[in-house]
């Protein structure tokens, strides 16, 4: 008996498995959003085998069950030798090819090409990724054949082997959830939420006493965590802004309240409105309210430019939410973290109204990536009908963004999803790395809303219905940092989608989920609306900016 089922589960594979698995091994080569690595394409194509290899036995369960005729021994296991056959033929003339797909996504990313997709240790990967769900997949049916076995003494063969299946499924599953969801995500808080506690010695504690964090704000340095303590002492100084200007300028004020600066989202969102008040926030010309992303990091390059573009004459608040990464988030709770941006919005909008309409500052709101998703969820229209609130500039918005949604469903007949253009674009603009949201002939209404967005942006495309349908931003034309060469195909297409958003950081700065300064300029000009820079002057601040990005690309 042990020998038999030890037989099954090491036995030959199927050869309608095979056929499957190649199929979808094949097509997993070809390009998608970003460009991958050999260690990432194998994975995905391991993974692409094993789920082409499940798909093919149960094909074959399914015809075996209604009995329909089969081939001999003999012709079986010719069957399977020349299958095996082309499929090894077609995997190594895929995996040859390889190369060629990922520098058509390169060269339109300005990277340089790959001379070898290295093949070699790329098949290596995936034979060792797919062998090891094969063997999970055997196990499965291990145990729901012996579970059949049991049922059989007191249930119809039938019955019992509907049973088997079930409870088997119900088995995996709590093991899936067990190991990778629980353990796995424990595993990231644990770690991640000692990153968060970790104290640079290159990110000094302020000394301006105006600042928060410093001996006199309301929170303490070491409570605001990782990413706040980098939000408030790496921003420019009035210095550094006027000697840019030529003009005098304002220190920017930055207000960051971290998990660790009160027991609740709440009570946080309180404390930044009360250090928001003590530096000054609300004296400035402009107050720029911000959800951090899921680490609670605030993009340098969105902030670093918007107080540039204001010479220094801005405020800018922000609460933490969690220390886990956005893409983990927002596949796992896409709402992670709208109830401290309703909070903290809530704080600053109820206290922001109750002041003289000549003398308070322009309110604007802005997130990156999950926290542009929280952002739009902060505040609800209806609520601020009354004394709306005057922009918002939302880069990189997750799919699962509900006013992103609205607009890009509800774009003008014509225009592509991934640059629609939404109504008469009075309130809601859309801009990439290519076209600004600048739109001469059209006058902007009382709120300015500017999504800034790539279409190599996985986060913001990601669809899971591109399992069985092809997403409309692949029509033609399409964005022109996509590939070409990037083909729909039924499952293969949503694996590829989803590994690219886990990647979705490695693009280069101007693609993918890496949004670039000079294009947070253009949009944060439509948004604002900053007085006193030509043509020129922004140009040279675009300079400015990529040659500090070389520089620090360089360090």
């Amino acid at each position: 008996m042990l020998l038999r089922w030890i037989r099954r589960f090491i036995g030959p594979l199927s050869s309608t498995g095979i056929v499957f698995g190649t199929l979808l091994f094949c097509a997993s080569l070809t390009p998608s959003l970003l460009p991958r690595t050999f260690v990432m394409q194998g994975v995905l194509c391991g993974f692409s085998f094993a789920i082409g290899y499940l798909i093919g036995v149960v094909v074959k369960e399914v015809y075996l069950y209604l009995e329909l005729p089969q081939l001999s021994r003999h012709d079986r296991r010719g069957v399977r030798f020349v299958l095996s056959l082309a499929a090894a033929i077609a995997a190594v003339g895929f995996l040859w090819q390889a190369a060629t797909w990922q520098n058509s996504i390169r060269i339109l990313m300005e990277m340089s090409p790959l001379d070898s997709s290295h093949p070699f240790r790329t098949g290596a990967i995936a034979i060792a990724v797919a062998a090891i769900l094969i063997g999970f997949g055997r196990l499965f049916q291990l145990v729901r054949r012996l579970l059949a076995l049991r049922s059989r003494r007191f249930l119809p063969r039938r019955l019992a082997n509907v049973v088997s299946a079930v409870a088997a499924i119900a088995l995996a599953w709590m093991a899936l959830n067990g190991l990778i969801f629980d353990i796995g995500l424990r595993f990231a808080d644990s770690s991640l939420k000692q990153v968060d506690s970790l104290i640079e010695p290159d990110v000094p504690q302020p000394t301006d006493q105006l600042k928060t964090g410093s001996d006199t704000s309301l929170m303490t340095w070491q409570s605001l965590g990782r990413r706040g303590r980098e939000f408030v002492a790496t921003g420019p100084t009035a210095q550094q802004i006027s000697s840019f200007t030529g003009k005098a300028a304002l220190e920017p004020i930055r207000v960051y309240a971290g998990l660790n600066s009160a027991d609740t989202p709440a009570a946080r969102a309180k404390l930044a409105l009360e250090e928001l008040k003590r530096a000054g926030g609300f004296e400035r010309h402009a107050l720029l309210v911000v959800v951090p992303t899921g680490t609670g990091w605030i993009d340098p390059e969105a902030l670093d430019t918007l107080e540039y573009l204001h010479n220094g004459d801005i405020a800018s608040v922000s609460v933490q939410y969690s220390y886990l990464s956005s893409w983990i988030a927002l596949l796992t709770e896409p709402d992670y973290g709208v109830e401290t941006a309703r909070a903290l919005f809530e704080e600053i909008y109820g206290y922001w109204t109750t002041l003289p309409k000549e003398t308070r500052p322009k309110l604007y709101l802005h997130g990156l990536s999950l926290g542009a998703l929280n952002s739009q969820k902060s505040s609800d229209l209806f609520d601020v009908l009354a004394d709306p609130f005057q922009g918002a500039l939302w880069s990189g918005p997750p799919f699962a963004s509900p006013t992103w949604r609205m607009a890009t469903n509800g774009r003008v007949p014509g225009t592509p999803e991934w640059l629609p253009k939404f109504r008469d674009s009075s309130v809601i603009r859309f801009a990439d790395q290519y076209q600004t949201a600048t739109m001469p002939n059209v006058a902007w209404g009382p709120m300015r809303i500017v999504y800034l967005q790539y279409a190599s942006d996985p986060i913001t495309f990601f669809q899971t219905s591109s399992v069985y349908r092809r997403p409309e931003w692949m029509n033609q034309p399409r964005g022109r940092d996509v590939s070409s060469s990037f083909r729909w195909f039924p499952l293969v297409t949503f694996l590829q989608l989803t590994l690219d958003v886990a990647a979705a950081t490695t693009a280069p700065m101007g693609y993918g989920h890496v949004y670039a300064p000079e294009h947070y300029i253009d949009a944060w000009m439509e948004v604002t609306a900053p007085e006193g820079w030509s043509a020129d002057d922004l140009q040279r601040l675009k300079v400015f900016f990529k040659a500090r990005r070389g520089s620090l690309d360089e360090a």
